[in-house]
């Protein structure tokens, strides 16, 4: 009999679209679970109580609580260290496992590995971010030498907000990134509904499209020993 196969995920809690979109995603999978453990994530700014929200005590919390239903992997998802810098997950990662003994991940790293296995330069971003956040994210990629542009954002700064954006409006943004013809697109933020376009807004622009609650699962499913290709429907990710 196949091993079942737990993954968890740290979940900002104002998010209501990264569960049901990432236990779609898995449907077909019988033998992989996910689960959920949520720390308080309410607005997307540069200021000292936004920033604050992602301080690690809360989130190896409950990370440890995720260790308690004995998950293969942990994963952080969500896209923070699009803003705070890249180390901040790599950091998180480490004080994770050693906290836990598990392995961890999260969306940002996932599709940093992504953009360096795929030798991406030129990256249209696509968020519901404010100016402020747009920018730190766009510096912090051109740190890796990659070219954030062409690029959109909303300038949204309530987490919850995000996940009301239409599909409508995040088909238009990927459009218009995708007239620029750059090597990939990222879409940051694991509460946009943007998953579930992917693979017919590939077929449209002929662009691939990375999302970063289809990239933590693409990670963590690595990590568990599952092969991701497993999942279809969902984009290109899932057959590298």
């Amino acid at each position: 009999m196949t091993r079942p196969i737990r993954l968890g995920m740290l979940t900002p809690s104002s998010n209501t679209t990264l569960e049901p979109v990432t236990t779609a995603m898995l449907a077909a999978l019988p033998t992989v679970s996910v689960h959920f453990s949520r720390f308080r994530v309410t607005e997307i700014a540069l200021t000292g109580d936004a920033m604050a929200q992602f301080d690690d005590r809360p989130i190896l919390a409950a990370a440890e609580l995720l260790a308690h239903a004995k998950v293969d992997v942990i994963a952080w998802n969500g896209t923070s260290s699009g803003w705070l810098g890249f180390d901040a997950d790599t950091s998180l990662c480490e004080r994770i496992q050693a906290a836990t003994g598990i392995r961890a991940t999260t969306s940002m790293l996932a599709l940093n590995q992504v953009l360096a296995e795929t030798g991406v330069r030129r990256f249209g971003l696509v968020t519901p971010y404010i100016d402020a956040v747009q920018q730190r994210i766009v510096a912090n990629y051109a740190v890796l030498g990659i070219t954030c542009d062409p690029e959109r954002h909303l300038g949204i700064q309530d987490n919850f907000a995000f996940c009301e954006t239409s599909a409508d409006t995040i088909a238009g943004m990927v459009r218009a990134v995708a007239a620029a013809k750059p090597d990939a697109i990222g879409i940051i933020c694991t509460n946009l509904n943007a998953a579930p376009l992917v693979a017919a807004l590939e077929r449209q622009t002929g662009i691939p499209i990375y999302d970063t609650i289809a990239t933590v699962v693409w990670k963590s499913l690595k990590l568990a020993g599952i092969d991701p290709a497993r999942v279809t429907g969902w984009g290109r990710l899932f057959s590298l």
